[in-house]
């Protein structure tokens, strides 16, 4: 190779690295988007302690069973190589092989605690913080979404999916939203969830939840987010005709832009008392 390929190679290379710190740097100062990406390849950006902790069990596993598939290629290979009938006209009849059958056995189990310790430590994690700044109520019906908030003046109001030609840009069909869930950053944000007619389930992938909403029984989650953004779900149960059409989508914003937002919702819900509960209005400088 001459050394003006050599260079041009060189020069590509920085270049893309280059762009790609660039990219990098840019979004990391401009607010997360929890959504799903056109061409994008594995989980969406984690945006929450314990999406953190899924993606690095996702890793774990996929570390094993890559693994584990190449070992099983490596013994068909090996075994069709070394017994071809060429090699090895007259088969073995050997019918035990002690170090054999404990290996196959011992191995698995081994294999199984690895991945078992994780996941147990992952599920208690996920289940419920001990040390909640808030809780937000929320109840899946058929087919939108309604919020609480019994820390602050028990605010509430309702989310529907906004139709495609009121969506603003940038263009999140069917994830968009007339009124977002908004929670302040780095809050340990406690979530109970349940029902009033069929079940659904609140998931919102980009903050690692997942949660079903069932009549009758008051389920319990937790989110942080660490950044400020807007995070998209769906209802992941199927829940009837319209179960595609009750997106999610929380709003992490600054401890300063969430105080206003209550103060502006609480003088909204003292004006509104003795009427018809009102949808409330997305925080100021959306």
């Amino acid at each position: 190779m001459s050394a003006r390929k050599i260079g041009a190679a060189l020069s590509a290379l920085l270049t893309t690295l280059a762009v790609g710190a660039w990219t990098a740097l840019a979004q990391q100062e401009a607010p997360m988007i929890g959504a799903p990406q056109p061409g994008g390849l594995g989980l969406q950006q984690a945006a929450s302690p314990v999406k953190q902790q899924l993606e690095s069990f996702h890793d774990l596993l996929l570390i094993i069973i890559t693994a584990i598939t190449l070992l099983v290629l490596a013994l068909l290979v090996y075994v069709m190589w070394r017994f071809r009938a060429s090699k090895n006209p007259v088969p073995s009849r050997t019918s035990h092989n002690t170090l054999l059958e404990v290996a196959w056995t011992v191995i698995p189990v081994v294999i199984l605690v690895v991945i078992a310790i994780p996941s147990f430590q992952l599920l208690y994690f996920m289940d419920r913080t001990p040390e909640a700044d808030m809780t937000v109520k929320v109840t899946g019906r058929q087919w939108y979404w309604s919020y609480e908030y019994p820390d602050h003046g028990n605010i509430a109001f309702d989310s529907f999916m906004l139709s495609e030609d009121e969506v603003p840009d940038p263009k999140l069909r069917l994830l968009e939203v007339d009124n977002r869930l908004v929670v302040p950053v780095g809050a340990n944000v406690r979530v109970l969830v349940t029902a009033s007619d069929v079940i659904h389930s609140w998931a919102i992938p980009s903050l690692g939840i997942k949660k079903d909403a069932v009549p009758g029984r008051l389920n319990e989650t937790w989110f942080r987010a660490d950044a400020e953004g807007v995070f998209y779900g769906q209802c992941s149960e199927i829940c009837g005709t319209n179960h595609g059409f009750m997106p999610i989508a929380v709003e992490a914003v600054s401890k300063e832009r969430f105080d206003a937002w209550v103060a502006e919702k609480t003088v909204a819900l003292n004006r509104n008392e003795g009427e018809p509960r009102q949808l409330a209005e997305e925080p100021a400088d959306r």
